[in-house]
């Protein structure tokens, strides 16, 4: 087990599944719950069938993300809480702006992505969303967490600086040694009264080979895990068992898991 502290070195939503990361400070966590925001929204590419009445996970596969669909990373867009405003950017620009709760501003969205992405697409680009729905990669409700340590230790083995927003994690720590992550699954994590119970470890698909910059697919970097490291994981999720307050700066101590969500 990991004997030694970390600290928050950064905090990270995204509010709309495969569109640009938003830097936070501070955030509530909930039991049971993804961050706020994260993954509120996802954009379907061709018919998924998505129920917004009986939401279920779908595979990624069935909407806009950069696993397939790289040229998203050279958009910026930013997401307002207060009245689900998305503005999209391109090359500098404002392109689109929609509050995402209305018909005409979600189609005001689609609209530029249907143009965006036009050769990529199976069918319109649609705005999905559901109460209380989240569109992770995972069916559970979950926290990424990412240990910069073992990003460190990724550039040392792909000779390259590796971005840490390639792995679009939620909480980013600092003070751990490279890999030791993985020996917290099944145990717990506190920050600043917090409890998260770790329970598997994130296993890396392409889109981390994408530049979040530039939408260049620069690096191998699933390959190279594999091939330096005899695995393609990189991070690991954790649960909210205990809420409360993080920001940037606090402390994460690790220790057993003591009881269920």
């Amino acid at each position: 087990m990991i004997d030694q502290n970390a600290h928050i070195h950064s905090i990270y939503r995204y509010p709309v599944k495969g569109l640009s990361p938003e830097l936070l400070l501070n955030t509530t966590l909930v039991p049971g719950a993804t961050l706020a925001a994260d993954r509120l929204y996802a954009i379907e590419n061709g018919p998924s069938n998505f129920d917004p009445l009986a939401p279920r996970h779908q595979p990624k596969m069935r909407y806009l993300m950069l696993m397939r669909n790289e040229r998203l990373a050279t958009l910026r867009t930013h997401f307002k809480d207060e009245d689900h405003t998305l503005t999209v950017k391109f090359e500098g620009r404002e392109t689109a702006r929609g509050d995402l709760r209305e018909v005409n501003g979600r189609t005001r969205i689609e609209q530029f992505l249907a143009k965006f992405c036009a050769d990529e697409l199976r069918g319109p680009p649609r705005i999905l969303f559901a109460p209380g729905h989240s569109f992770s990669d995972v069916a559970k409700k979950v926290v990424s967490i990412i240990n910069m340590a073992s990003v460190a230790e990724l550039e040392n083995a792909i000779g390259a600086p590796v971005h840490h927003l390639r792995f679009r994690g939620n909480v980013y720590l600092e003070g751990w040694p490279a890999w030791s992550e993985f020996d917290l699954i099944g145990r717990e994590i506190t920050m600043a009264g917090t409890r998260l119970k770790v329970i598997k470890r994130i296993v890396r698909c392409a889109a981390t080979n994408v530049d979040p910059d530039t939408g260049q697919r620069d690096l191998s970097i699933p390959e190279t895990l594999m091939k330096s490291f005899g695995h393609a994981d990189c991070g690991v999720y954790a649960e909210v068992v205990t809420g409360g307050a993080i920001r940037v700066g606090d402390m994460a101590q690790t220790g057993n898991f003591l009881g269920g969500v």
